[in-house]
């Protein structure tokens, strides 16, 4: 599993950039990301996928405390991702 610092040291290396920039920049990227997705805006990476907001519709469960006894769970909006041709080639 790679995190957020991981991820900064990496690109950090690869880069030849002071890991404080890289850090700024993935900040920036991240923010700017959460604050589009937020807006449902559609963020396409080209090759890499498809980020979008979608909503989740409401339906019947059962309550995990008294199993006999239905509950409805309210619809709710959700981030997905699709993958790109580049990302589904290299995952192979």
């Amino acid at each position: 599993m790679i995190n957020k610092q991981t991820l900064i040291d990496k690109v950090s290396d690869a880069t030849r950039l002071p890991r404080k920039h890289v850090e700024m920049v993935v900040a920036a990227f991240l923010e700017t990301m959460i604050d589009k997705l937020s807006q449902d805006e559609k963020i396409n990476l080209s090759g890499f996928g498809i980020f979008e907001v979608r909503e989740r519709k409401g339906r019947r469960g059962v309550n995990p405390r008294n199993p006999n006894e239905p509950m409805q769970i309210p619809s709710v909006r959700v981030a997905k991702f699709r993958p790109g041709k580049t990302l589904k080639e290299a995952v192979k």
